[in-house]
């Protein structure tokens, strides 16, 4: 967007946005949850990168559970209004004093870290003490342009905008599963089918695991069986738990639930000796018996976002296409849809598992 305006003020619910005159675009569109079940289109101002940053254009953004559950109201580590979107596929626009060339597709790494604290001093940048996520902690993509500190723009000349804006929730998967230090031929189960869970089936099977798919959805496990690995099914409401194949017998299990319920479940299917590794997030405590958790020595393991190692690999595996891109990829809006239609993809009888949001020209 343009204008030739000397200079003007914009005020958009308390916020003033100071604009001068420049031959370039100063303003952009951005859509913003304001609280709960609404968001709204503003237009702003085009950010100005400072040291260290380069100002891309977005060109697609990926709709993650984060983002479902916040407009549902019940998303932690939230507060409103926040412009969402951390699935980011972009493209250099202002590249400054960095490496990255104009026009450079590149992906981005969401998860601003401190670099200073013990969890960066040792690698843990997904973790840092002081960790704050776009479209969680501070404004994500769903916006025109973003101004980004190079360290986390990856470029992908290789790959299509969707596949891009896939590479930080595959990644999610990945780490969680490079976390489980999982052997081949082990078995694993895998609780919830969403786009996580689904993800997480197809790189355990890349592992070399033996995978089992949990969830009570029956479309779900069947377009897990069908596209994303899965060995075996269990459907929670048809199969009693008595009657669940290989219970205790797995050697690893993950939630990716976020279900209080499912969560507190999972021990019960962690063999002795095994491995529990919780990828969903669930609001509040969660309560686990231990002495059953002590009898089987099991290891109980958190897994948050991702490392940059985890985007390279999954990069990889995606210009390698061992990743079901076309399955997993189910709907799309455009960007002046997402206020109107956003809430369709909240509903479970659409069967969304990755929603994206184009921007305007956003062709490669």
């Amino acid at each position: 967007m343009y204008t030739n305006t000397t200079i003007r003020v914009q005020i958009y619910s308390g916020l003033f946005t100071f604009v001068s005159d420049q031959s370039r675009s100063t303003c952009m569109k951005a859509i913003r949850c304001e609280r709960p079940g609404l968001f709204q289109q503003h237009e702003v101002a085009v950010p100005k990168p400072g040291k260290k940053e380069v100002l891309i254009q977005v060109k697609q953004v990926g709709i993650c559970g984060t983002d479902l559950h916040a407009f549902a109201g019940n998303q932690a580590f939230f507060s409103y209004p926040r412009i969402l979107g951390h699935e980011i596929a972009a493209r250099v626009s202002q590249s400054n004093d960095s490496n990255l060339e104009e026009g450079s597709p590149v992906v981005v790494i969401p998860y601003l870290h401190c670099g200073k604290c013990g969890a960066c001093s040792v690698g843990k940048t997904n973790c840092c003490e002081r960790l704050q996520v776009l479209g969680v902690h501070t404004d994500g993509a769903m916006q025109e342009f973003l101004a980004i500190r190079d360290s986390l723009l990856i470029p992908t000349p290789r790959l299509s905008w969707a596949e891009m804006a896939m590479v930080e929730p595959l990644s999610v998967a990945a780490h969680a599963v490079n976390r489980a230090r999982i052997k081949p031929g082990d078995r694993i189960l895998v609780m919830g089918c969403g786009p996580i869970g689904l993800a997480l089936l197809v790189y355990a099977k890349l592992s070399g695991a033996e995978v089992t798919a949990m969830d009570l959805n029956e479309e779900r496990l069947a377009t897990a069986a069908a596209f994303f690995s899965a060995d075996h099914l269990i459907h929670v409401k048809k199969d009693e738990p008595a009657r669940y194949p290989e219970t205790n017998a797995y050697q690893v299990v993950f939630d990716a639930t976020g279900n209080k319920q499912a969560m507190e479940s999972g021990p019960d299917f962690v063999c002795h000796g095994g491995t529990y590794v919780l990828v969903g997030l669930y609001k509040a405590d969660l309560c686990f018996p231990h002495p059953a958790m002590h009898a089987k020595e099991l290891t109980l393991l958190c897994s948050r976002n991702a490392t940059k190692d985890d985007f390279l690999f999954v990069i990889e595996s995606l210009e390698n296409k061992r990743f079901p891109v076309s399955p997993y990829h189910t709907h799309t809006l455009s960007f002046d849809e997402v206020p109107e239609k956003f809430e369709t993809l909240t509903r479970p009888a659409n069967q969304v598992i990755k929603a994206m949001v184009d921007f305007p020209k956003a062709d490669r």
